[in-house]
């Protein structure tokens, strides 16, 4: 063409939860059965829908109007329900004005950092999850930038770390914060927020906090929202159905804005994600519709306690069995739906046995020239058919993998754990 028509960051869209797929098609197509342990769909793992969920979902797709249009922020009544939600349970007050609706969380992240100034920088945790990390850098055409998280501390920011990278660099603008965690599965204590806001207000910044996971924390674990502890400080906090439901497929996300009177510059780039929406007429209705009346039911809360409990269980199994093996640093859970492994230190020509001739070469032939993490997850898939995702694909230095907790039938789950474990022991062995 006669023009440069590729956008500078379009080399960073990377997303290795759902690239992994492309080898593991290529397994799978060889033979082997492949157990989906690298994406966060709890309804493709087995996880049954509540009946009574289902029948408000039904009962309001019976409905004519729940096929029409609704405004460009989202139907009012499920503003109107966040909204209350959010003044219920924080120091803060927002309205219906404050609230959001996208096509999913992957649309409004896409949003959220695409309208920002190019060289209007969001610092974010390492190990990073793929959708922020690849539109931070997407939308910067840099490579995005991280302060670490700590897994000789229950996976906490190294608040050290991050101030000193705010200190130093006038480009960034704002803080990331993932809680419950994605991929750690970390859940920050109310201190460490506190500290992040403060190292906020003190640099001038706003605040992301993607709190996707809010209502998948563990009975053991003290939960904070970042509304609770917010001060004056603007900030958006992230959320979405896709897990606590589950409904995935529902594609339904919102942001909640606090503080958006309180900085001028933040209040125009708000708008500017409200003229984004209009210019999409609206999202999905069936959701926002029934939002209200699924969360507001007398049986939601028994439900997410119900949750929590299943994937508390899930969580110290694995960590029981994956934490004792010699060479590798398995941090418990406090929330959310995976668990990551790290490994001291991995052999950079580990194997295992793979039992069948083509699907061997095509393994030795893809671990060529890839993070040592990667070599172990192809390895993994050539010889047992189990679908994880390196720690290298979350934007870290540290080398490992991440695993889901969402395996339904318990006995599946349980040779999904044991067949881990085995695996590190004999790759570490080589």
């Amino acid at each position: 063409m006669r023009r440069e028509i590729v956008h500078e960051g379009a080399k960073r869209l990377t997303y290795e939860i759902r690239e992994i797929v492309k080898i593991a098609r290529i397994v799978e197509s060889m033979g082997q059965e492949i157990s989906w342990e690298n994406i966060g769909d709890p309804v493709q793992k087995g996880e049954e829908v509540a009946p009574w969920i289902r029948e408000i979902v039904s009962g309001t797709a019976n409905e004519s109007y729940s096929f029409g249009y609704t405004d460009s922020q989202g139907d009012i009544n499920a503003r109107e329900f966040i909204a209350q939600d959010v003044n219920n349970r924080s120091g803060i007050e927002i309205t219906s004005n404050d609230v959001i609706f996208f096509n999913g969380l992957g649309d409004a992240i896409s949003k959220v950092y695409n309208y920002l100034k190019r060289e209007a920088r969001i610092i974010g945790p390492s190990p990073a999850y793929s959708t922020h990390s690849s539109a931070e850098a997407g939308h910067s055409g840099y490579q995005h930038l991280t302060y670490k998280l700590d897994p000789d501390n229950y996976w906490f920011p190294d608040l050290d770390d991050l101030e000193n990278k705010v200190k130093y660099n006038d480009s960034i603008a704002g803080i990331l914060i993932i809680n419950p965690d994605n991929p750690t599965g970390s859940v920050y204590t109310k201190a460490i927020l506190k500290s992040i806001v403060s190292i906020a207000e003190k640099y001038d910044l706003f605040i992301i906090c993607d709190e996707t996971y809010a209502n998948v924390t563990f009975p053991d674990t003290t939960w904070t929202f970042l509304s609770s502890v917010i001060n004056n400080v603007p900030a958006i906090s992230m959320r979405s159905l896709s897990k606590e439901l589950p409904w995935p497929g529902s594609r339904c996300g919102w942001i909640e804005v606090y503080n958006r009177d309180k900085d001028e510059e933040f209040h125009k780039y708000i708008e500017s994600l409200i003229s984004a929406k209009r210019l999409e007429v609206c999202s999905t209705t069936l959701p926002q519709l029934v939002l209200p009346r699924i969360l507001g039911d007398s049986r939601y809360k028994t439900h997410l306690v119900e949750r929590s409990k299943k994937f508390y269980k899930r969580a110290n199994d694995a960590w029981e069995l994956l934490s004792v093996i010699p060479g590798v640093k398995c941090v418990k859970p406090r929330g959310g739906l995976y668990f990551t492994v790290i490994f001291d230190d991995i052999p950079g020509d580990g194997v295992l046995y793979i039992k069948d001739d083509k699907i061997k070469s095509f393994i030795e032939s893809a671990v060529t020239n890839v993070p040592k993490d990667k070599r172990f997850v192809y390895y993994l898939l050539g010889a047992k058919g189990i679908c994880v995702v390196p720690l290298s694909g979350f934007y870290s230095e540290l080398e490992g993998f991440r695993c889901t907790l969402l395996e339904d039938n318990d006995k599946k789950r349980d040779w999904i754990f044991k067949t881990l474990a085995s695996a590190i022991g004999e790759y570490l062995k080589k």
